[in-house]
């Protein structure tokens, strides 16, 4: 089975305000697409959010059938998004709620989809890639 690796990361400054995301979806250590978009106002959670649903969506569209036979492991550094997406957390937020469930929508193509929470200090280039988009 081929295995995806996904780093995302979302970012507000002031929080909420100018926000963007970034993604770093990579198989063995190629990477195969790199995100890094405004998503124009928000909080840091939306971002977060906006980052995973926007990979997931690229890579439905970039693999289509194929993510059904992926093991996708998720890496983010917001244990709460990674909590609330595992189920081990609600939610709360009517604005992540929606997000959460469009997520939801797309899991059904990746059956092998495990979100795993890492420090900030490992999540480095999704990180560049928000600030990337921040500060254009």
């Amino acid at each position: 089975m081929r295995k995806i690796t996904v780093w995302s990361d979302g970012g507000a400054r002031g929080n909420p305000g100018p926000a963007a995301i970034g993604v770093v979806i990579k198989e063995d250590e190629t990477v195969l697409e790199e995100i890094s978009e405004t998503i124009g106002e928000g909080t840091n959670n939306i971002a977060e959010y906006t980052a995973v649903l926007r990979g997931l969506q690229v890579l439905r569209l970039r693999l289509g059938a194929e993510t059904k036979e992926l093991e996708v492991e998720w890496k983010l550094d917001s244990e709460l998004v990674e909590r609330q997406l595992a189920g081990v957390y609600k939610i709360k937020n009517p604005g992540l709620r929606d997000l959460y469930l469009q997520i939801q929508d797309l899991r059904a193509h990746f059956p092998h989809l495990t979100f795993i929470h890492v420090r900030r200090e490992f999540n480095k280039d999704a990180d560049r890639l928000v600030n990337e988009a921040l500060d254009q």
